[in-house]
């Protein structure tokens, strides 16, 4: 049976839409119901404080098939952004699938509180992915944030999936400089926790800020940043979702995927086929 792109699915917020290589939700991926999205800054901060106490510091990660990079663009003058997951097959980092979402976000941008602001047009593109991530990297902070709860570790939560911050600045605490070389890092510690690492991905290039999202350690957590860079400052999942956020994802970057990865899309051919009719 063919596979070919869905026509563009709207979800049941009429400000999302999706696009992706599907027809529908993906089954395995399974969005938690931990809170109401419509809440007030103040609101979203207590639920913060009360997530972060679910958020597991232990490392459930062993071989990950597929890994994923999320990102979110910034509005346009139409006050539209683009959220997008890209998925990829380990070891061999081929691209094998690419999830959209646009819509207008609905909560204000309040440093701290984003993740109310992203997650759900990054939700809305991974529900329409077929891969399931084994392991995601989040252009965003996990614990090293003021209320140890920062984007990496809520979609964690709410994907109850193993997640990695990858932030490109710093959100609190403080930390020396890293070495020059690849692979130097210094630990970042508010209030006297360490949160994260200011992690050297690349000779000559600012650090990365690495941190627990959920179900890693910090120690897997470096050690997946820096096996997932190839000559970039950004590991490539998180550099690929930033590029394909901005609409900059070119054609040829995309590989077929091996014979494995159309194993799984022919299993979703009773799906597909229910969409079709």
């Amino acid at each position: 049976m063919a596979i070919a792109y869905n026509p563009v699915v709207f979800l049941s917020n009429p400000s999302i839409v999706v696009s992706s290589l599907s027809c529908g939700y993906n089954q395995d991926v399974k969005v938690e119901r931990l809170h109401s999205w419509q809440v007030s800054p103040t609101e979203a901060s207590y639920i913060q404080q009360r997530l972060a106490a679910q958020v597991s510091r232990s490392n459930q990660v062993t071989t990950p098939r597929f890994i994923a990079g999320v990102d979110i663009s910034a509005v346009n003058a139409q006050g539209t952004a683009t959220g997008t997951v890209v998925v990829l097959e380990y070891p061999s980092l081929r691209l094998v699938e690419t999830g959209v979402a646009r819509g207008k976000p609905e909560f204000p941008y309040i440093p701290g509180l984003l993740s109310f602001r992203e997650s759900p047009l990054t939700l809305a593109a991974c529900q329409n992915l077929v891969a399931t991530p084994d392991l995601i990297l989040v252009d965003g902070q996990g614990i090293a944030h003021p209320r140890r709860l920062g984007l990496a570790s809520h979609l964690g939560l709410l994907l109850n999936t193993p997640t990695i911050g990858c932030a490109k600045s710093r959100l609190c605490g403080r930390h020396e400089i890293p070495g020059v070389e690849a692979g130097s890092y210094a630990e970042v510690v508010d209030r006297g926790e360490t949160v994260g690492v200011a992690l050297r991905t690349r000779l000559g290039v600012k650090p990365l800020y690495v941190s627990i999202g959920h179900q890693v350690d910090l120690e897997t957590a470096i050690y997946w940043v820096m096996k997932l860079c190839r000559g970039y400052r950004l590991p490539e999942p998180t550099r690929l979702a930033h590029l394909a956020a901005g609409g900059n994802l070119k054609p040829e970057s995309t590989v077929a995927a091996e014979v494995s990865y159309q194993d799984k899309l022919l299993s979703k051919e009773s799906r597909w086929d229910r969409c079709k009719n």
